[in-house]
């Protein structure tokens, strides 16, 4: 067992007992992840020896595609796969227990904008909907079931029907939230002119080469003029993750006490930071007991005093990813 208690971790777990916690799953997973324990040897690194964060080591997370990233052996309740494109190898999330996706997703959530049941779930995603084995899908699926509205639901390429639903809803004042993967949000814009004031647009990242790429910067203002939002919401998330992050506008993501970002030096990858500096993402994500908890992705980003964050970009070398996050 990994002496984990989860319904604790996403419930009373506080900022300063997350270096304890972290810790706590390293040793585990040094003991029964065989490839994680193999790439923590390769490094010379001793468990005995690590002693804080920035000592645990990093698993990059291209091992998701080339292996298989777990504790021990088990049959998983979810296979979450990347969307990735023809001519890329998908990475795969082997998950143990679908209740602890559950509980972070929707803990990540609630503890940003209060209960699901407070909204309808509105989800536009098409290329995730066409596909199986999408963790985004998934949660949003929950989402919509948790909320109770009859309104709430996915939308593959119906935008006419889609703003006929959103115009009503904003004329019943109902707190609404559309999440979109980003070409889809760009499509419904293009042919739609809103005034928001009730609904939270969030978009998720993508755009795998169904449009010019943007800047996150031309989205935003983009969304916000044809759809009369204040602000732009956004989902940090991915396959290998288990937890999200979320922004309220600007691009600027907090993310959960379980859930935390480091970033490290391009040229050396062992030179981590934890506040006011640039580099590529480390992601400490707790709620990842049975696969590895720590994770090197090839994302670009900038980390503030208070342990906010933003994504920049992706690293020239990384390999196209279906959820990739445009260079700001």
């Amino acid at each position: 067992m990994s002496g984990i208690n989860t319904a604790a971790l996403f419930t009373t777990l506080h900022e300063q007992d997350m270096e304890a916690a972290a810790l706590e799953l390293f040793r585990y997973q040094y003991q029964e992840n065989a490839l994680y324990r193999a790439y923590t040897d390769a490094l010379r690194r001793r468990p005995s020896d690590v002693r804080s964060l920035q000592q645990i080591p990093f698993l990059p997370i291209q091992f998701f595609k080339t292996h298989t990233v777990t504790c021990g052996s088990f049959t998983p309740k979810l296979v979450f796969e990347s969307s990735g494109t023809t001519q890329t190898i998908n990475s795969r999330h082997l998950v143990k227990e679908a209740a602890v996706y559950e509980r972070s997703f929707l803990a990540g959530f609630e503890r940003t904008y209060g209960p699901v049941s407070d909204f309808v779930v509105l989800g536009l995603l098409p290329s995730y909907l066409e596909r199986q084995h999408s963790s985004l899908v998934y949660m949003v699926q929950d989402m919509v079931k948790r909320s109770g509205h009859a309104a709430s639901g996915f939308y593959l390429y119906e935008h006419d029907k889609l703003a006929d639903n959103l115009r009503e809803l904003e004329a019943s004042g109902q707190k609404t939230l559309l999440i979109g993967v980003t070409f889809g949000l760009l499509d419904f814009a293009e042919h739609h002119s809103l005034q928001l004031k009730n609904t939270i647009v969030m978009e998720t990242g993508g755009m795998k080469g169904r449009r010019e790429e943007w800047t996150r910067q031309q989205v935003h203002a983009y969304l916000r003029e044809r759809l009369g939002c204040e602000h732009i919401h956004a989902e940090y998330g991915m396959t290998e993750l288990l937890s999200q992050a979320y922004s309220k506008g600007e691009g600027v993501f907090t993310a959960p006490p379980w859930m935390k970002v480091l970033v490290r030096d391009e040229n050396d990858p062992f030179q981590l930071s934890m506040s006011n500096a640039s580099g590529v993402i480390n992601v400490v994500d707790l709620a990842n007991i049975y696969s590895c908890a720590f994770i090197a992705t090839d994302d670009i980003g900038r980390l503030h005093s208070e342990g906010s964050f933003e994504v920049l970009g992706r690293l020239d070398n990384s390999a196209l990813r279906g959820c990739s996050l445009m260079v700001s």
